[in-house]
C-alpha cells in the first residue's frame, strides 16, 4: 500500500479547515447576523444621584435602509423595557420618504425623558433635523441638554461633513454633571479634548461589518475609509485619547445591502449604576 505523506495530510487538513471557516461565516451571515441583538451594557458612575440608579438609555445607531417592519419590532421590544431615554446615533435612510418613515416609527418609542439624536456621515443634517423636530425628537448639533439634575447630554456634528466641537457641545454643563457625549464617528474622540466628558456613545463602524469571527475586520485594518484608528473602534468598549470610556455600537442597519458577517446588528441598552 502506498503511504500518504504527512505533507498531503497537512494540505488536506488545511483545505478542510478553510471550507469549515468559510461555511461558518456564510451560515452566520444568513442566520445570527440577521437577528438584532439587544445588548445590555452597564456603566458605573458616582456622578449621578442615587435616585437615578438603574437609569436606562436606549442607543440606536446606523439604521440606514432598515425595513419598516424591523423598526416596528424594535419599537415594540424597546417599549416593553420602559426606557428613560432614547438616543439616535445617526446614519438614517438617504431617500426622503424612507427617512420620514424611519423617524416616524422611532418616534413611537416611549422614553420618559424624551428622544434625542445626532447626524451621521450619510445624513443631510438640515433635512434630518427638520424632520426630527416634526416628530418631537430633539437634534443635538454641537449642543447639549440638561436631562435631569446632574445629568447633561451633548451631541456633535458629523466629523466628515461638518465641524464637531466638543467644547461647544458641553459648554453649558456644570462641573459636577455626569456628561454623556454622542458622536456618530468615534474618531472625534482621538482628535479633540474629551477630558471633561464621562462617557461617549458612537456608531459608524458597524462592528467591522464583515469580520473574521468578530475578531478582525479587514475593512477597518487595511483601509482608512471608515476610521483612521484600525480596530480601536470596531465594536464595544474603547477609550478616547484622554482615557474616557467610549462605547461603539454595531448599529442596526445594513449599508447598501452588504451582509454582516460576525457583526450582529445591535440595539444598545445602557444602564447607569450610581456608585
Amino acid at each position: 500500500m502506498k503511504r500518504i505523506s504527512l505533507k498531503r495530510i497537512f494540505q488536506f487538513f488545511m483545505v478542510l479547515m478553510g471550507i469549515v471557516i468559510i461555511l461558518a461565516h456564510v451560515i452566520s451571515a444568513h442566520t445570527l447576523d440577521r437577528r438584532i441583538e439587544y445588548k445590555r451594557v452597564l456603566f458605573h458612575t458616582q456622578k449621578i444621584p442615587v435616585e437615578m440608579n438603574g437609569y436606562t438609555i436606549v442607543f440606536i445607531s446606523d439604521t440606514h435602509a432598515i425595513k419598516k417592519h424591523e423598526l416596528e419590532n424594535i419599537v415594540s421590544e424597546v417599549n416593553e423595557l420602559q426606557p428613560n431615554l432614547l438616543i439616535l446615533g445617526g446614519d438614517f435612510p438617504l431617500e426622503s420618504r424612507a427617512l420620514r418613515r424611519s423617524i416616524e416609527v422611532l418616534s413611537r418609542i416611549e422614553a420618559t425623558d424624551g428622544i434625542y439624536g445626532v447626524e451621521g456621515n450619510h445624513d443631510r443634517h438640515k433635512t434630518l433635523f427638520a424632520m426630527m423636530r416634526q416628530y418631537s425628537i430633539l437634534p443635538l448639533s454641537n449642543s447639549g441638554s440638561r436631562i435631569r439634575e446632574n445629568f447633561y447630554l451633548a451631541g456633535l456634528e458629523d466629523l466628515w461633513n461638518r465641524k464637531p466641537d466638543v467644547e461647544e457641545a458641553i459648554k453649558e454643563a456644570q462641573a459636577d454633571d455626569f456628561i454623556l457625549l454622542v458622536s456618530h464617528n468615534p474618531d472625534v474622540t482621538m482628535l479633540q479634548n474629551t477630558a471633561k466628558v464621562d462617557l461617549i456613545l458612537s456608531g459608524h463602524t458597524h462592528g467591522g461589518h464583515i469580520t473574521f469571527f468578530g475578531l478582525w475586520a479587514p475593512e477597518l485594518t487595511l483601509r482608512k475609509t471608515i476610521t483612521d484608528y484600525g480596530q480601536r473602534f470596531m465594536s464595544g468598549w474603547s477609550k478616547s485619547r484622554d482615557g474616557v470610556p467610549v462605547y461603539v455600537s454595531n448599529g442596526v442597519g445594513y449599508f447598501q445591502a452588504v451582509p454582516r458577517v460576525f457583526a450582529r446588528p445591535q440595539v444598545i441598552l445602557l444602564t447607569l449604576s450610581a456608585g
